[in-house]
């Protein structure tokens, strides 16, 4: 499937939540999300710099039945910022929201942890798909956004975004159309 821009996402914090690459549509263009998860490896902190490297988004994710994943969320946090690329765009994701008789993190301090930290937050459940795909989606719109602004250097694939061949191949064509025949080289 061809795709105008492949962004990278890591999904961070405590708890794996198993994703995959996944498609989406922004501004009626494709975009292919390959989304990187070590969540919950111990090995995990030797590979964290050149994790963080290359990613255009992370998801910050804890478990709102278990406190302590709530709680590490500043160390996560702050290792995030230190590592990677300034322009990384990081939502705040509080997972398991259908498990709500067993809620230890209100929502409230999930929304107040975000926007002390200037995240963009939800609710998601992995298990019933609430809210994920609307999760990725808004991430990207905050990247694609950046892009639009020139905030990211799109050629640098150092920071998680690539141009996919869907992209090019329009350019391409577009460059054809508007002179007729300069296929060859120049004319005029």
């Amino acid at each position: 499937m061809a795709y105008a821009y492949l962004f990278k996402y890591i999904i961070i914090g405590d708890t794996g939540v198993e994703f995959g690459a996944r498609m989406i549509t922004i501004d009626g263009k494709q975009i292919k999300l390959q989304i990187w998860d070590t969540a919950g490896q111990e090995s995990f902190r030797s590979i964290t710099r050149s994790y963080y490297r290359g990613a255009a988004g992370a998801l910050l994710v804890y478990d709102i039945t278990r406190r302590d994943t709530f709680n590490h969320l500043t160390t996560w946090l702050e290792d995030a910022r230190q590592h990677s690329n300034s322009n990384m765009v990081i939502m705040l994701i509080g997972n398991k929201s259908d498990l709500e008789s067993r809620r230890e993190v209100k929502k409230e301090e999930g929304e107040a942890f975000a926007r002390e930290h200037g995240l963009i937050f939800m609710e998601t459940s992995a298990k019933t798909a609430s809210n994920v795909e609307e999760a990725f989606i808004n991430t990207a719109k905050e990247i694609y956004e950046k892009i639009q602004e020139g905030v990211f250097d799109i050629n640098n694939e150092a920071n998680g975004i690539k141009i996919g061949p869907q992209h090019a191949a329009t350019n391409a064509s577009h460059a054809g159309n508007q002179g007729g025949q300069q296929a060859g080289g120049g004319c005029c």
